[in-house]
């Protein structure tokens, strides 16, 4: 799964480093109709997530996992055979429905195999999975040197080829162990309750609208910072990428350490308290970037991708606990398909969020920071009783001893 994992990240960074150039170039849209293609095909990849979820307590999740890496190889090579826009938007909704649904079940594959040293394999996966952004951001970089119709083609069908891999790579994976699908015998009295439904548990729910919120800091590095730095810091633009590097280095150095701080479910949401100082910290350091020099703003600017990206990392092992130790084991994946609504719905309101801080000024940005870290305290709040009827989830031994 690990190597799934990079070789899925190559393939999605060979494209959505380029898609929306390969829509502005190849297929000669608008800025208006790639925004709205991005918005509609945003929307309705929001419902992967619950479904995907849905259909992993019901069938054998690995069967699942490989249909829909097809179907995601599918949708985006019939992105490579028309350039009408209706098509466009319909495939490339296809894919993204894909892609939620792929993200929430590659998750509930390794919270059941992992079990209690699951917090150390998501801080590794995420390593694999930044290290595969990495690569194929810098290939695709490579490939656009070239500026060639070919080289736009070439490139997504490398992301072809990856999902295509992925598949075959999850067809030799062991189907893991799910408490939703047992075998029975005809000496079994049939069960008569029915599995806890994540849509009538308002506690849950709740904290899966913190968790929209929390994800906003995808939003800050994708569109947020490129574009506080070329409209209103003297920063020089190209310190736009080099933040995207450090975002990643810090990632893959960092994450797996920060998660021996995260060793029993109680500690993981106490991590919630730096996670809202981190925040605050992005938020201000971004804020005061406006009101300097060159140097000045580079150096701030440094921080608060620095803050930003120290909040993701903790957010990121706060997530992956939390919404696991929430769900009954009876529901684990509709309840993870909901708490997928979370990162779907940001992608979609996010960019809205970080413009509406850009446009209102330093103020907006210290006011986006305080908001989010506000958001953290009350999580912090929120999931303290149902966290405390359940047993830890995890152990409470330290990383190094496993």
């Amino acid at each position: 799964m690990l190597a799934i994992a990079l070789v899925d990240r190559t393939g999605s960074g060979l494209w959505a480093s380029v898609s929306v150039l390969y829509f502005t170039y190849v297929s000669h849209l608008s800025i208006a109709q790639v925004g709205t293609l991005a918005a509609i095909a945003g929307a309705i990849g929001i419902a992967g997530a619950p479904l995907g979820g849905r259909l992993a307590d019901r069938f054998p999740l690995t069967r699942v996992l490989v249909a829909l890496q097809l179907l995601r190889a599918l949708a985006s090579f019939a992105l490579l055979t028309t350039d009408n826009y209706v098509l466009l938007i319909t495939v490339s909704a296809v894919g993204g429905f894909g892609d939620r649904a792929a993200n929430v079940l590659t998750k509930l594959y390794a919270t059941r195999v992992a079990g209690p040293d699951r917090i150390r394999y998501q801080a590794i996966s995420r390593t694999a999975a930044n290290a595969g952004w990495a690569l194929g951001g810098l290939t695709a970089a490579a490939a656009l040197a070239v500026g060639t119709t070919a080289a736009y083609h070439w490139l997504l069908l490398g992301d072809v080829l990856s999902f295509v891999a992925v598949a075959t790579l999850t067809m030799r994976c062991g189907e893991p162990p799910s408490p939703q699908r047992t075998v029975k015998t005809s000496k079994d009295a049939p069960s008569a309750s029915k599995p806890p439904n994540p849509w009538r548990d308002r506690t849950y729910l709740a904290y899966v609208a913190t968790e929209t919120v929390l994800f906003l800091d995808d939003a800050v590095f994708k569109v947020g910072l490129p574009l506080w730095i070329a409209h209103a810091s003297d920063a020089p633009h190209g310190l736009a990428p080099l933040l995207m590097v450090l975002n990643n280095v810090m990632v893959v150095a960092l994450i797996v350490p920060l998660a021996r701080f995260a060793t029993t479910t109680a500690a993981t949401r106490n991590l919630l308290l730096p996670l809202s100082a981190a925040f605050a910290l992005g938020g201000a350091t971004m804020a005061l970037s406006a009101t300097g020099g060159a140097a000045t703003a580079t150096m701030l600017l440094t921080a608060s991708a620095a803050a930003f990206t120290m909040a993701e990392m903790l957010h990121a092992t706060i997530s992956w606990e939390l919404s696991v130790a929430l769900a009954p084991d009876s529901a684990q994946g509709t309840y993870l398909g909901v708490h997928g609504l979370a990162q779907s719905t940001q992608r979609s309101i996010g960019p809205l969020a970080v413009t509406a801080a850009i446009a209102t000024g330093p103020l907006g940005w210290t006011v986006f920071g305080a908001v989010i870290a506000l958001t953290c305290m009350i999580q912090h709040r929120l999931v303290r009783e149902p966290l405390a009827r359940t047993p830890l989830s995890v152990p409470p031994v330290t990383v190094s001893e496993h």
